[in-house]
């Protein structure tokens, strides 16, 4: 991806990936399915919906979470594959899972309580902002039981840490975000280390007059040509390079931001849209 996009070395940056592709890389797959969405470092004619479909099915088929998104939305609406709305819902929920799944195995890490060690209540412990809840605090008074005996210990102020806590939020909300379109309301993923070089380098060097940014701030990726990016159908101010761009950009800000503008599609440099739908059922 950085040859392909910062040196512009299209051919090489290509081959590279297509090389991780063939030993079952996830990501390189999802990579190469972008490009070829998308028709990057060639014109609009160069793109390639079914191969997109393809590398998608593959990387999702691998568990990767982005693919599996984007391949769900293109099964919902028939782009580059034949409609099937019942398969793609399918999809997008298993991808909202994984996604839970891996924010609650990380609120996991770094603490030693593992059900069967006395963690003493610690706040930051993933058995006790699930065990814990407010409502179950509330009938005990605030007092339970040690994990190694029938010694009692009093709790202060766990609940109201608990329900501050992000993975109690998307407990309270799960039903909804899980059957979401963008995703779950969980914290969003780690900077890869690729798009943290993506972005630092278009922050040193702009892109050449007229190029657009994904506008998903942990993205990174830059047009290859003008209008090869889709807009929010909306407002047409911000654009992205895939749905899964999309959703996590729409999670993180252009929920908050979007302004529907009734005649921005009339405008002549408006060629390509993206849907924006809002993200509740």
């Amino acid at each position: 991806m950085i040859r392909f996009y910062c040196f512009q070395n299209r051919s090489g940056g290509t081959s590279l990936m297509a090389k991780a592709a063939i030993a079952s890389h996830s990501y390189a797959l999802h990579s190469l399915a972008i490009i070829h969405f998308n028709g990057s470092g060639g014109t609009r004619k160069d793109k390639d919906l079914k191969a997109g479909v393809a590398l998608c099915a593959r990387a999702a088929a691998l568990g990767h979470i982005d693919a599996m998104r984007e391949l769900g939305h293109c099964l919902q609406d028939g782009y580059g594959i034949t409609k099937n709305v019942l398969e793609g819902r399918r999809l997008l929920l298993e991808a909202n899972a994984r996604e839970a799944a891996v924010a609650l195995l990380a609120s996991s890490a770094g603490h030693n309580c593992r059900f069967t060690t006395g963690c003493k209540l610690s706040a930051g412990c993933f058995h006790h902002q699930f065990l814990y809840q407010p409502s179950m605090l509330s009938k005990i008074s605030g007092i339970q039981r040690d994990h190694q005996g029938p010694q009692q210990v009093r709790i202060r102020h766990v609940d109201d840490c608990i329900a501050r806590h992000a993975i109690y939020s998307f407990i309270q909300t799960a039903g909804r975000s899980l059957l979401s379109d963008f995703g779950c309301n969980v914290p969003p993923p780690k900077f890869h280390t690729v798009h943290q070089f993506l972005v630092d380098w278009f922050a040193l060097h702009l892109p050449t007059s007229g190029l657009r940014l994904c506008s998903h701030a942990k993205c990174g990726r830059v047009e290859t040509r003008k209008h090869e990016f889709r807009r929010c159908s909306a407002c047409g101010t911000v654009n992205y390079c895939s749905r899964a761009c999309q959703a996590l950009d729409w999670k993180l800000r252009h929920k908050y931001d979007c302004s529907p503008v009734a005649d921005w599609e009339d405008r002549p440099d408006n060629a390509d849209v993206l849907e924006d739908v809002d993200n509740e059922l």
